[in-house]
């Protein structure tokens, strides 16, 4: 038995909660408990745990008796010494009422082929478990579930080295983090080509993040302990004070939450310049600003539109922005992620050595336009971003012979009122409409046809009183 065929047996077992009105959030919550029990004694690690609570002492009891150890357990552990432990199980609690379906859960994990999952990697099996809650609709986990192969573009293309310092400002399950971790060990053989000091920091330091939601920092912590990662992984608000320990990363990968802040409030923190609301805002400038400024710091974030072109606010972090080399936008296809109508991009920029004047010209790929539509059935695959990754590579961008790749001046883009919301291609679905009117080319000339608008219709307004007070006045 494979891991893909673990995670689906595990995943079937959320049938047998559902007359407990489980959610597939809280089932993999609850997996997750469960599973690091099993996962300790499977890698031999099972002295983190104390004596008594083990997942021998709890596979050994049975009805009312395991639900009740069960309940204890959770606490137990929640109230650990051990950081690890205590971060896992804080404030654990079971959702599972029925004794004979937690018993149920408990002897089918334990009948699994763990020799199996242990050959493949328990990391990867918990990550399929993960991926798999996030292609669910109904769970809603897909707001911070980052597709893998995304994830594993934007790694590859920015290319983290032994001894950098990589971050996730808004780690999710720690996606960007294992997938640069896992990077790095195919290249170093599993970090044994390193020298041992240099290894021991790979493991315990050079990958970092924070997460705002207590259930999804839980589930991070597990993915980031199945793959022997130990780096400071906090939970809490990245935009409040508590997040400004993370500064001077030579990497950092994120796919930031949209939205704005509850309330319509600022953030807390006072370190970033531009005031406002907008969450995806606020995280650019906490992205550029937590880049060393040595020349080759980078960073690869996935933002919405709305970030490319908001004006104000908005305008005024395009242009500090240019703290850093802006050289690459990749213009995403729409459903890639939950919510079908997000349209997103990633933002590929190297923190400069001065602060000022980095950025001289933005390519662009547009792998949105003319594009098939993705969803839950039809899914990105690595194939679809082979060209755009050629482009990216290539020692001279300018011979790449792509339409969908262009190229604009920082000249170009100041002309356009510093919006970034460049190098989509012409759209085949509306080249039979001929008689489309000229697009209009600047807001100057938006404005003066809106007035025009608004003249001809005072005009009009005009007129009819006249005729009313013509029609009053014959009364």
């Amino acid at each position: 038995m494979n891991n893909q065929e673990i995670v689906q047996k595990l995943w079937n077992l959320c049938n047998v909660l559902r007359d407990d009105g489980i959610t597939y959030q809280q089932y993999v919550t609850e997996l997750t408990y469960i599973l690091f029990l099993k996962m300790m004694k499977e890698q031999q690690t099972e002295n983190v745990i104390p004596e008594g609570y083990r997942w021998d002492d709890l596979l050994e009891k049975e009805g009312v008796e395991l639900k009740t150890f069960y309940q204890h357990l959770l606490i137990k552990l929640g109230n650990s010494e051990n950081a690890q432990l205590r971060q896992i199980y804080t404030d654990a609690a079971t959702s599972i009422t029925e004794p004979k379906n937690l018993e149920k859960i408990l002897k089918t994990i334990d009948g699994l082929d763990w020799y199996n999952a242990k050959e493949e990697g328990l990391g990867n099996l918990y990550e399929g478990l993960l991926e798999k809650n996030a292609s669910e609709t109904k769970s809603g986990a897909g707001q911070y579930f980052t597709p893998r192969v995304l994830i594993d573009v934007m790694v590859q293309l920015i290319d983290p080295k032994p001894g950098e310092k990589c971050n996730d400002p808004a780690a999710g399950t720690f996606g960007f983090m294992i997938a640069a971790d896992q990077y790095l060990k195919n290249k170093t053989d599993n970090y044994y080509d390193l020298d041992p000091q240099l290894g021991v920091f790979q493991k315990k330091e050079a990958f970092t993040g924070m997460e705002l939601v207590t259930g999804t920092h839980r589930l991070a912590l597990m993915n980031a302990l199945l793959h022997d990662i130990e780096g400071r992984l906090e939970q809490g608000d990245s935009l409040s004070s508590n997040g400004k320990w993370m500064k001077n990363f030579d990497v950092i990968l994120t796919n930031p939450p949209f939205g704005t802040k509850k309330g319509g409030e600022s953030v807390s923190r006072d370190d970033l310049t531009f005031e406002t609301s907008n969450k995806q805002l606020n995280f650019l400038q906490l992205i550029y600003n937590a880049l060393k400024d040595d020349g080759h710091a980078r960073a690869a974030v996935v933002l919405p539109d709305n970030v490319l072109f908001e004006s104000g606010v908005g305008a005024q972090i395009r242009r500090d922005l240019n703290k850093c080399n802006l050289h690459t936008i990749l213009r995403l296809p729409t459903g890639i992620f939950y919510a079908q109508g997000v349209k997103t991009n990633v933002l590929f920029f190297t923190r400069g050595k001065t602060d000022q004047d980095n950025t001289k010209d933005v390519w662009v790929y547009d792998l949105r336009t003319n594009m098939t539509s993705f969803g839950k059935r039809n899914q990105l695959t690595m194939a679809h971003f082979e060209n755009f990754m050629k482009a990216y590579v290539a020692e001279d961008r300018s011979k790449v012979e792509d339409e969908r790749w262009n190229v604009f001046t920082r000249e170009d883009i100041a002309k356009k009122g510093d919006s970034l919301d460049i190098g989509l291609i012409a759209d085949e679905s509306l080249s039979s409409y001929n008689n489309l009117p000229d697009p209009i080319e600047s807001a100057e000339e938006a404005i003066a046809k809106l007035q025009q608008a608004m003249g001809l219709l005072n005009e009009v307004v005009e007129e009819l009183r006249a005729v009313e007070k013509d029609e009053v006045v014959k009364k």
